[in-house]
């Protein structure tokens, strides 16, 4: 009994070792070409550089990004999402975002030992964003406009799709008014949340070892560093970088 549950044990260890990243291959989302389906705008005169947003609590982070940026860059967003003026991004395990949370221990052993249903959750904003969310620490950084197809292809192969071609929605998202997405992809440790972002900044040209990013701060201190230069702006507890100085 204790050798298979050894055995079982290794096993999943082998497994997470293997698919730590989400199966999106970066080298291949370039080339996604986004169905008609799409709501991407025609080619406008636009910056060539934007801003955005990662966010960041004491163990999850997100992005924060322009949303007309990612429709015209193809990205499929769920039927009657409206047309903020940003979109907060974060991915989880379904029963931490859930209204219910972890109310039974079978939840939090399953989440910790096997993998589970995952979701992105997708939050409209349209103020600045240390007003909507002032409890988090906030980095900005400017990123390349072209940049935005490889973010935009990342995000639409990280979640399902109905016969419409449109992300599947799983229900409310837990703040704000927006949605939960159903992933394509399980939630587990260590694929945690943090693995998400990392990937999707590095879809915007971001160098990261994930394996360094699986906590917040982990993934934080990579941030600051370069090539990733993000730029702290928000400490999270009300102040500003400048303010707290």
């Amino acid at each position: 009994m204790l050798w298979n549950a050894a055995c079982s044990a290794l096993a999943m260890a082998l497994l997470a070792s293997c698919s730590l990243r989400l199966p999106v291959d970066t080298s291949e989302v370039q080339r996604v070409e986004v169905g008609i389906n799409s709501p991407a705008k025609p080619p406008q005169q636009h910056d060539p550089d934007l801003l955005v947003w990662l966010i960041a609590d004491s163990y999850h982070t997100g992005l924060v990004v322009p949303y007309d940026w990612l429709l015209e860059s193809g990205f499929v967003p769920p039927e009657g999402f409206g047309n903020p003026r940003y979109v907060v991004m974060s991915w989880g395990n379904r029963d931490a975002y859930s209204t219910e949370g972890f109310d039974h221990p079978w939840k939090v052993f399953r989440v910790l030992f096997t993998p589970t249903r995952s979701v992105m959750e997708l939050i409209p904003v349209n103020w600045d964003v240390a007003e909507v969310i002032p409890e988090q620490r906030i980095w900005r950084k400017l990123v390349p406009r072209e940049s935005g197809p490889a973010l935009a292809a990342f995000l639409n192969a990280c979640s399902e799709t109905n016969e419409s071609g449109r992300p599947v929605v799983v229900c409310e998202s837990s703040w704000g008014e927006g949605v939960q997405l159903s992933s394509r992809h399980y939630y587990f440790i260590p694929r945690v949340c943090n693995v998400w972002t990392v990937q999707a900044i590095e879809a915007l040209g971001g160098d990261f070892n994930a394996w360094l990013a699986l906590t917040a701060d982990g993934l934080i201190r990579q941030a600051e560093k370069p090539p990733n230069d993000f730029e702290l702006i928000w400490s999270g507890s009300g102040e500003t970088k400048d303010d707290s100085s």
